[in-house]
């Protein structure tokens, strides 16, 4: 599954996993794993692999911010971890991460995350995303979260004071 990139990715070449930068949120832990589907689903080491996303209040870093901004260079098993926050919500669309993944300096591919959306009620009464009315339901909102929101929703489970989930990314 491709999408857009949004309008808010910047390459930062910013090789980091606690992209959180101080940002007030739930904690959560992204663990991907890039496999190349026509190599038999065999780990791709060495992909530069690009995450982004809002923050609690709906707000992305830009100019010269990089909060919530990270790359990771997947190891030989084709793993890389993110520590951030649960987005929050913006514009009518479901919450999301964004990630950009590049095996080599000649393709790339780019898409959404997505989060069950009884987890993002739960979250989203809890501080400080209570600071704002969240949306009843902020997946079923967005069209894109309709067309791919199925194969493209993580598997939150409980992780200390927040979530973690673990995601593969299949490129061709």
């Amino acid at each position: 599954m491709e999408s857009g990139a949004g309008p808010y990715y910047l390459d930062l070449d910013r090789v980091r996993s606690d992209i959180t930068e101080g940002r007030d949120g739930v904690p959560f832990r992204l663990d991907l794993t890039v496999v190349r589907v026509s190599a038999g689903c065999r780990p791709v080491a060495g992909a530069a692999v690009d995450v982004w996303h809002a923050d609690a209040s709906g707000t992305y870093s830009t100019g010269g911010a990089a909060f919530l901004r990270g790359t990771q260079v997947a190891d030989g098993a084709g793993r890389c971890t993110f520590r951030t926050i649960v987005p929050g919500w913006y514009a009518g669309l479901a919450p999301h991460i964004h990630f950009k993944v590049r095996p080599d300096s000649r393709t790339e591919t780019t898409a959404q995350l997505f989060f069950p959306e009884e987890l993002l009620v739960k979250v989203y009464a809890r501080p400080p995303y209570d600071r704002r009315r969240a949306p009843e339901h902020p997946n079923a909102r967005d069209s894109r979260y309709r067309a791919s929101g199925a194969a493209m929703t993580l598997a939150p489970v409980p992780d200390g004071d927040g979530y973690r989930a673990a995601y593969t990314v299949g490129i061709a």
